[in-house]
């Protein structure tokens, strides 16, 4: 793909749609984005993307936004809404999908890269496992993101568009807030872990996602395939929030709960709250946080595309932790100075697999 095609970015108001177009612009492409509202484009793309509005649910709008462009990174998704019904995701994340293929298809469009989730894995038993994981989604985004899958892996045969499917790890980094809660928890002390905290677990930064992104929509060797995206590390939850409490210069967490009170609690939560529109004050989603395993290998996406992660999880936390506190989410905290000796890592690419239980 020229430094000069037009690119269509769905989602790019979002985290990971933001810094992808912002990779975009940077890399010289003319990069369009598909908004609902064009008041919630980031500030750092605003004069510098053409601006398409609409819903992904609309196809006409979708269409529009299409047009012209040579390739289309298809981000945008409802993400886990507590309070959304089951048809809602349905509606975004699999009729969206239908739209945003039936486009690219009608105006020759020549790839689409589409972002799914390593959830659509469930809980997995080979750690660590890779994109043959038996499909296990636990929840209605998960399961909205395997049917959207599906319905590429049917289309992908045909000669256009070319078809990319991406599973990002547990995306994190300055600028998102689906790890502030635990961030601050940590450092007021005030964090428990729920069960024993050995289940595994698998971040990828922010910039490395983005990189996989732009691989994806270039190499040849991509196409008609899916990719894993992590970090070049996974780690138990107790490492994984002893290093957040490494970064904040706090003690490590070390309160732990048993989880089944939790899970019954959530399944009530929902099953008043959802109905009525409400926002869950607790929700088994999270739960599943603390119980089911995530950790995979990209040695594909390395071995096809050339992927390689590039900012270590120390150093990933450490911006993302300063990013929080010029923001005034988090505390103030004295400075630290790199210690000369990292805490001890799992690096995918040096770990024999081994078959894990379910905890």
């Amino acid at each position: 793909m020229s430094a000069a095609s037009r690119v269509l970015v769905t989602g790019a108001t979002g985290f990971a749609g933001s810094h992808l177009a912002r990779a975009l612009v940077t890399q010289g492409h003319r990069v369009r984005v598909l908004v609902r509202r064009p008041d919630a484009v980031p500030a750092v793309l605003r004069g510098r993307v053409e601006v398409a509005q609409g819903d992904i649910r609309d196809r006409a709008a979708v269409e529009q936004a299409v047009a012209g462009c040579q390739l289309v990174y298809h981000l945008a998704a409802l993400y886990r809404d507590a309070s959304a019904q089951r048809q809602a995701y349905w509606d975004v994340n699999v009729g969206g999908t239908a739209h945003v293929l039936s486009a690219c298809r009608t105006h020759g469009v020549e790839r689409l890269v589409y972002c799914s989730t390593i959830g659509v894995h469930g809980s997995v038993t080979r750690i660590p496992s890779d994109e043959t994981a038996p499909f296990h989604p636990g929840d209605a985004y998960q399961r909205s993101k395997w049917a959207a899958e599906r319905r590429m892996a049917e289309e992908s045969p045909k000669r256009q568009p070319e078809i990319v499917i991406i599973r990002p790890a547990g995306i994190y980094g300055p600028g998102d807030l689906r790890f502030l809660k635990l961030f601050r928890s940590i450092q007021r002390g005030h964090f428990v872990m729920l069960g024993s905290g050995t289940t595994w677990f698998h971040p990828v930064y922010i910039d490395d996602l983005v990189h996989g992104f732009l691989l994806a929509g270039a190499r040849p060797e991509a196409v008609g395939d899916m990719f894993c995206i992590t970090s070049s590390e996974y780690l138990t939850l107790n490492e994984f929030v002893g290093r957040i409490a490494h970064v904040l210069g706090v003690p490590a967490p070390r309160w732990h709960l048993p989880v089944w009170p939790f899970v019954a609690a959530g399944a009530v939560c929902e099953a008043v709250c959802v109905p009525l529109g409400i926002r869950p004050p607790l929700y088994r989603r999270r739960v599943d946080f603390f119980t089911h395993h995530r950790a995979f290998t990209s040695a594909k996406a390395t071995r096809l595309l050339g992927y390689q992660a590039r900012v270590d999880l120390t150093e990933g936390l450490r911006r993302t932790a300063e990013w929080y506190a010029r923001e005034g989410y988090l505390a103030p905290w004295p400075a630290l100075t790199r210690p000369a000796r990292q805490p001890p890592t799992r690096h995918w690419a040096e770990q024999p697999a081994v078959e894990e239980a379910h905890r």
